[in-house]
């Protein structure tokens, strides 16, 4: 039997792998899974990712480009005449105002690197990208480090308790920290 030409394929289950670990969390991560999703046999998940953390490192990758691309939109929108506090409260704001499945996606993906050594140079890229691009933009990379974490846990404490947003009290906040 000849092989079928299929060139998306490897990309297929990279897609396949995000669709799976957002309804299902890491937990319900498997090749078989992946398979099933992606519409190919379970030999192409093994074939093109021998274990699921090059799965998940594939993953966390794309998912990846997508986070950067808008916080470098979100970055080359900052205004310099407003306050920092301002320009990230409205970071925030718009992050939870926007697609909730979809960062806890990212989140998802993001922790997997607590138990997956081999994802955690993919977060620390991503996080390392994210304060080189606000530090060009502000000046100041120790600053932009800060915002970085607490951006995140902002988003991710929101995310968690489900509390409504309250940009006066996160701004009043920001104000506080970085001055």
């Amino acid at each position: 039997m000849a092989r079928r030409y299929d060139p998306d394929r490897r990309q297929r289950i990279i897609d396949a792998a995000i669709t799976v670990v957002g309804e299902r969390g890491i937990a319900g991560l498997s090749h078989r899974a992946v398979a099933a999703a992606a519409d190919v046999p379970l030999g192409s998940t093994t074939y093109h990712f021998a274990s699921l953390d090059d799965l998940l490192v594939a993953a966390l990758r794309q998912s990846n480009v997508v986070c950067l691309d808008d916080f470098a939109r979100w970055v080359d929108g900052i205004d310099p005449e407003a306050p920092l506090a301002e320009e990230v409260a409205r970071l925030v704001e718009d992050t939870l105002t926007g697609d909730r499945r979809r960062m806890e996606l990212e989140y998802e993906l993001y922790l997997a690197a607590l138990r997956h050594e081999a994802v955690r140079p993919i977060a620390a890229e991503c996080l390392d990208e994210m304060v080189r691009l606000l530090g060009q933009r502000i000046g100041d990379l120790r600053t932009a480090r800060t915002v970085v974490a607490l951006t995140d846990g902002l988003v991710l404490q929101h995310l968690l308790t489900g509390q409504p947003f309250d940009p006066e009290a996160v701004r009043a906040g920001l104000a506080g920290v970085l001055g």
